[in-house]
């Protein structure tokens, strides 16, 4: 005879909601960063050049800012704990067909699904935060579950690199096995349940949108790597720019879009989300060229490659207590024209580092790198709500991290575009080709990020100053 365990009360729901929400975020942030020490292995294992595996990477972030979009309509419109455990299970039959891929197109197509897992977990995850929880009790449980956020930066390299050394490379991805099935416990035991009237769905807009995006990424994944001519190449590109332009014909002419491109018209919207994405093609680059410069231009094992990126991560946390006072005093304008400038440079020193080029150096670069980029992107988030009312709030922070995940992955694609231009298009391992190449990279991006902050002079001194003493949104 089987007994059935009581449902859980309101109390043990408050007690253990956190935990799921951070557990499911901490799985996010973790398998957006675990790879990139993992890659030389990964493309040795599999019989393809380096730089061809930067699709790994892009096609996490590309499945996640495919689907962010629409995860608040799914989940009002099947209830929040069904589309919670749909979300975990996609993340974890992601994980196991990446784990036994056989092939690079096998691999990239499982990472597909794990984006589009992670890309439904954080946004259901928040909104049951929001129904459980009183507003005087929100930001202490934010606070709570976005420390795994900066935890999984910081341990995803090292863990990678730890991994290749001692096991498969596959096991970085059959670990989230075990931790996929306890979320699926998890979020049917504990995840509150409402079912909402949702509306229509756009799913015309979806289609435009969803197919524009991916042909626009696949075309940046082939571009410079001769697999096909210049005249395909060219097609491929304004096929990928049609449906994209049909979609802002599209918003313009329905009520409920997608995305409503309409917040473009707030000026510090448009500039925080314009200027944001062309920063981040070049500090986006950086998270997957540095372990090829550690590994294969340096010599570094995998886990001392991880060792290395971890100040970055580390300086990242401790500048997030500092980032809201540095606003408060400077302002949003001038700390977003500065600091992009001293971003770029800092992208440009890493040219000098080499095979004699001192640890300590190498550490005290990623601490800046660190610094530098969390007080960027804190600023250009917060810069983001400043003029938003509270009903836009939902469709700034859909558009806004959309945004972000697709800056993610064309600042992979640019950078490895960029070393692979400097390679003559041929992928070496040896250091003696590889290491000018990234140099030359790292300088081009360094350039890229400099000329960006001058998207930054339209804002006015006194932007932002609503949000300077307020909890800004997580990167």
């Amino acid at each position: 005879m089987t007994t059935v365990a009581p449902a859980p009360t309101q109390e043990e729901i408050k007690s253990y909601l956190p935990w799921v929400v951070a557990v499911a975020l901490f799985m996010q942030q973790l398998d957006a960063t675990i790879v990139n020490t993992a890659i030389p292995t990964m493309a040795a294992s599999l019989n393809v050049p380096t730089l061809s595996l930067k699709a790994v990477i892009t096609s996490y972030t590309i499945g996640l800012a495919v689907i962010i979009p629409i995860s608040g309509w799914v989940a009002d419109r099947f209830g929040i704990r069904r589309v919670s455990g749909i979300a975990v299970g996609l993340f974890t039959l992601g994980s196991l067909l990446c784990g036994i891929s056989l092939n690079l197109p096998m691999l990239i197509a499982s990472r597909v699904v794990q984006g589009m897992g992670a890309a439904i977990m954080m946004p259901v995850g928040r909104l049951a935060l929001l129904i459980t929880f009183p507003k005087s009790e929100m930001l202490r449980v934010m606070n709570f579950v976005i420390i795994p956020a900066l935890l999984g930066p910081l341990l995803g390299p090292f863990m990678g690199g730890v991994i290749v050394h001692w096991m498969p490379w596959r096991m970085i991805f059959l670990l989230n096995l075990p931790f996929g099935g306890l979320g699926l416990y998890l979020a049917h035991r504990y995840m509150p349940d409402r079912v909402t009237d949702a509306g229509k769905f756009d799913t015309r807009g979806f289609l435009l949108f969803g197919i524009g995006i991916a042909l626009l990424s696949y075309v940046l994944e082939i571009f410079g790597e001769h697999r096909l001519g210049n005249g395909p190449v060219a097609a491929l590109l304004i096929a990928s720019l049609i449906p994209l332009a049909g979609y802002v014909w599209h918003d313009r002419r329905t009520a409920n879009a997608l995305m409503p491109l309409g917040l473009f018209g707030i000026r510090t919207f448009r500039i925080s989300v314009v200027g944001g994405f062309v920063t981040r093609l070049g500090i986006s680059g950086m998270p997957f060229l540095l372990p090829l410069l550690y590994q294969l231009g340096m010599g570094f094992e995998p886990w001392q490659a991880g060792l290395l990126t971890m100040p970055q991560a580390l300086a990242a946390i401790g500048m997030k207590m500092l980032t809201m006072p540095i606003l408060a005093k400077l302002g949003h304008k001038r700390v977003l024209l500065i600091n992009t400038m001293l971003i770029g440079g800092m992208i440009m020193v890493f040219s000098t580092v080499g095979r004699s080029t001192p640890v300590a150096v190498i550490v005290g670069l990623s601490l800046m790198q660190g610094l530098f980029s969390a007080l960027q992107f804190t600023s250009m988030n917060s810069l983001a709500y400043a003029d938003t009312s509270d009903a836009e709030a939902s469709d700034a922070s859909t558009v806004a991290s959309t945004a972000q995940q697709l800056a993610i992955s064309f600042g992979v694609a640019t950078s490895s575009l960029i070393t692979g231009w400097f390679l003559g298009g041929v992928d070496r391992s040896d250091s003696s080709l590889l290491l000018p190449a990234l140099h030359h990279a790292f300088l081009t991006l360094g350039a890229m990020t400099i000329v960006s902050g001058f998207t930054f002079l339209g804002l006015q001194p006194n932007d932002g100053d609503s949000v300077s003493h307020h909890h800004e949104p997580a990167e």
